[in-house]
């Protein structure tokens, strides 16, 4: 079969390759998207306080987090074919358990599972693109990888690891088991710490402290013993390319804001202004059309125009239209929700094509699979800080602002005192307080809401000065085709 491969013309057999790579990102960008709709669903099946039922989108970020790191060793030591392969069975089968899941402990524990499973297919699938296409035609590829998120037959990942040649082997390379374990124990200590943090008052808990002191340890002992040890799975020379710690540090943004908003928007939808799973699931698609109709002229546009003025066009419309959202109500029309969508998808797109081009523009070859796993970490880890940022908001300021609402609803208020309102709002009566205390409930969550699209902006805005730090690049017209996508 792998000779069969090999032999076939350059163009079908890249072809090919691009369809299964594509393929095998859609099924770890769909599985979060889903996750993301089916949350206030999931939450009311297995009885789970908002909080809790967050652990299904960040336990699956963290498992993936903690399992991209290694990807470039585990690629080098066994080969892309062999790891692909195995990491396809097990996504699959961590799905399967968790349509099985009957409680929250085992949906989280089967995310969890989900994650490690899922972590190596982007990394993997983005580095057999950049090696199967030109230095030129990396910016079209880059956009095809994208448009895959939302694109693809489910079975395409399988068939991939028919299409794919076994790299080669390095049997001597031994795993870095300590630097492995270091930086697992930073990660998961610091994302306990942001998800327990507005359960437990933050730093006025002795465990926010424990977790604290733990992450630090955890980093700290991860780059002491990399930066000095031989063989680290993690390496760092490639730190030193300009355009690759740039990209870097915009895959964390796109990772707060895609995933921040999508972790806001969606119990906004269904939770105040009462649409249907569907209804909800169709509004969230539509950035995705945005973020589509960007990806299939990104390439032609980056051929026009420098990468990083870009990058500021994506950040400017991503910032806008989150401004636009802090003037959300309880009334916003779903024509509104499309209309924000789409724009924001445009930006973001904007964002990801010119930013995946540029990271590797100027990397050398034998550090590009390590490179995409460090890509795919960064954006992991923004991910996670995200979600747990402005849902930790959101139950905050929903408190406070219920609190500070609360204050003015008094029987000495006069718009209480006014005929048609008394009639409906009779402080005297259960029922009456009963459909106030909804009333000034959902307006507090509606501010909340509000304060959590402000938070996005600002953060979003605050990293414009950073595109000044990367550097020109030009697409070499020369630049050969590399035949062996996996070599």
């Amino acid at each position: 079969m792998t000779a069969r491969f090999a032999s076939m013309d350059p163009k079908l057999r890249r072809i090919l390759i691009t369809v299964c790579t594509m393929t095998a990102t859609v099924m770890q960008a769909l599985d979060t998207t889903i996750a993301n709709v089916a949350l206030p669903y999931m939450q009311g099946s297995l009885s789970a306080s908002l909080d809790q039922i967050n652990w299904v989108l960040t336990s699956y970020i963290v498992a993936a987090a903690i399992m991209t790191a290694p990807i470039g060793w585990l690629s080098d030591r066994f080969g892309r074919k062999k790891l692909f392969a195995i990491c396809v069975a097990g996504f699959t089968v961590a799905s399967f358990l968790c349509a099985l899941a009957q409680n929250i402990e085992q949906i989280v524990l089967f995310r969890l599972m989900q994650g490690m499973a899922g972590a190596a297919l982007v990394p993997l699938s983005q580095s057999v693109l950049l090696d199967a296409y030109s230095a030129e035609e990396r910016g079209q590829a880059m956009a095809i990888w994208g448009v895959g998120v939302m694109l693809g037959p489910i079975m395409g990942p399988t068939l991939g690891a028919w299409f794919m040649e076994e790299t080669q082997k390095q049997e001597h390379l031994r795993f870095d088991w300590f630097g492995f374990i270091a930086l697992a124990v930073g990660i998961g200590a610091l994302q306990l710490l942001l998800d327990r943090g507005e359960q437990v008052g933050w730093f006025d808990s002795n465990e926010i402290w424990t977790e604290a002191i733990v992450s630090i340890a955890g980093f700290y002992y991860f780059f002491a013993h990399s930066l000095t040890t031989p063989e680290p799975f993690v390496r760092f020379e490639m730190f030193k390319d300009r355009n690759f710690v740039s990209g870097c540090i915009f895959m964390v943004v796109i990772g707060v804001v895609l995933f921040g908003t999508m972790a806001l928007v969606t119990p906004f939808m269904q939770n105040l202004l009462g649409y249907p799973i569907q209804t909800a699931g169709l509004l969230l698609g539509s950035r995705g059309v945005g973020t589509l109709l960007t990806m299939m002229a990104a390439p032609r546009l980056m051929r026009m125009v420098q990468p990083r003025y870009l990058i500021l066009c994506g950040l400017l419309l991503a910032g806008g239209t989150l401004y636009y959202m802090t003037g959300f109500s309880l009334d916003v029309t779903q024509r509104m929700i499309v209309i924000t969508s789409v724009v924001q998808g445009i930006g973001l797109g904007l964002l990801f094509v010119p930013i995946s081009t540029v990271a590797f523009a100027t990397l050398p070859n034998d550090l590009r699979t390590g490179a995409t796993a460090i890509t795919t970490l960064t954006r992991n880890i923004g991910s996670s800080i995200g979600i747990s940022m402005v849902i930790a908001n959101l139950t905050s300021k929903s408190t406070e602002m219920h609190a500070r609402l609360t204050e003015q609803v008094t029987p000495f208020n006069d718009a209480l005192q006014m005929p048609d309102v008394a009639q409906n709002l009779n402080v005297h009566t259960d029922a009456g307080r009963a459909l106030l205390d909804l009333i000034v409930t959902r307006q507090a969550e509606m501010l909340a809401y509000i304060n959590d699209f402000k938070l996005l902006m600002i953060l979003t805005l605050a990293v414009i000065p950073l595109v000044l730090i990367i550097g020109r690049t030009r697409q070499g017209r020369s630049a050969k085709v590399e035949t062996a996508a996996i070599d």
